[in-house]
């Protein structure tokens, strides 16, 4: 697996400088982090989503941090009015996790609709949290303008809150993010601090280990998405990524450079080559230089062939054995329901509740 390329040095806000932190932490003592991240199942994993999240789960699983991968497969109806094919795109995430490495002997994946207790921890959770403040999230009024349903769900505005249950069911302490997703990790944040004050300490305020990984853009030039159909998924063959990053979108220039402002589609292929690659965006945009479209659409199809062969045949093989796959689900299920029982447990004894 290669390392992400590392760009020039920028000022650091308070979010980058706490992750700073963090990793040092992370590198001195991983086991004292429990860390949740996951995915709904609306459609195929993409490189996007590689580079952007998987890889980073491998690392911290690596590390010896405890992984939570959370198969969201209730707020898949976020937005939209059903799941569409879900039990095929849940089959399908399970193949990516372990063709990218992901261990279920040390990462815990599972998928909310088999964990009834994480649910059940929404109700007291959406008790201390107010209709303003869920109106105010940025990230729930951006759902809502590109929302696929003409009247917007309960489920949508309580997403955030939700999420708080996913996170602090199992007592999740860190929570990789973008920086888009602060605002959804400050109401979970903000549930667990107002249920520590009302009903005793039973919750860790979650941090944020906000993500490094560039934006990749998709196949038109912009950014890579599953709603899309602008992305190289991670099931596709050889032949489909040559085809895919044949038809994508550069412009009439013939040398090759990388200027994500002024060039995005070039730079957006740059990137993906440099990022498959492990080199900096630069060096590989001078390399091609001249050479014209054609040389880096060819420079990013063998990049990305050659980095992802390995991850297809290992999917390849897994696929050959769904039995394997489904079980590696079940008891990631088991353990998570464990969990989750001895949390709302918790929750019922502070709260006075009979049980």
């Amino acid at each position: 697996m290669t390392d992400l390329p590392v760009g020039p040095a920028l000022p650091l806000g308070p979010a980058q400088r706490r992750a700073a932190e963090l990793e040092e932490q992370l590198a001195q003592d991983p086991s004292r982090f429990r860390v949740l991240t996951g995915d709904r199942p609306t459609g195929a994993l993409h490189l996007g989503h590689y580079f952007g999240t998987l890889h980073n789960r491998v690392r911290l699983q690596d590390l010896g941090v405890d992984v939570f991968v959370l198969i969201a497969d209730y707020q898949a109806l976020t937005d939209r009015d059903v799941a569409e094919r879900l039990t095929e795109h849940v089959e399908g995430l399970l193949l990516d996790y372990l063709a990218i490495g992901i261990d279920p002997a040390r990462t815990t994946v599972f998928n909310h609709s088999a964990v009834p207790a994480l649910n059940q921890l929404l109700l007291p959770f959406l008790s201390l949290v107010s209709v303003a403040e869920l109106g105010r999230n940025p990230t729930v009024k951006d759902e809502i303008a590109h929302s696929r349903q003409a009247a917007v769900s309960g489920l949508m505005y309580t997403y955030p809150v939700h999420q708080a249950a996913d996170i602090l069911f199992c007592k999740g302490n860190l929570v990789p993010v973008g920086q888009d997703q602060l605002p959804h990790l400050e109401i979970t944040r903000t549930v667990a601090r107002r249920f520590n004050e009302r009903y005793g300490a039973v919750f860790p305020e979650p941090d944020a280990l906000l993500s490094a990984a560039p934006l990749l853009l998709g196949t038109d030039g912009t950014k890579m998405s599953k709603s899309r159909n602008n992305s190289v998924t991670l099931g596709a063959d050889a032949d489909e990524t040559a085809r895919l990053i044949k038809g994508a979108t550069t412009d009439a220039e013939r040398h090759i450079t990388y200027e994500p402002e002024r060039r995005p589609g070039v730079a957006g292929l740059v990137l993906l080559a440099a990022l498959c690659l492990g080199r900096a965006p630069h060096d590989v945009a001078a390399e091609i230089g001249n050479g014209g479209g054609a040389a880096l659409k060819r420079t990013v199809t063998d990049a990305v062939n050659s980095t992802m062969a390995p991850i297809r045949a290992r999917r390849a093989d897994y696929a050959q054995d769904m039995a394997y796959v489904r079980s590696v689900l079940r008891a990631g299920n088991e353990r998570a329901n464990a969990i989750a029982e001895a949390t709302l447990d918790e929750v019922r004894e502070a709260m006075g509740t009979p049980r």
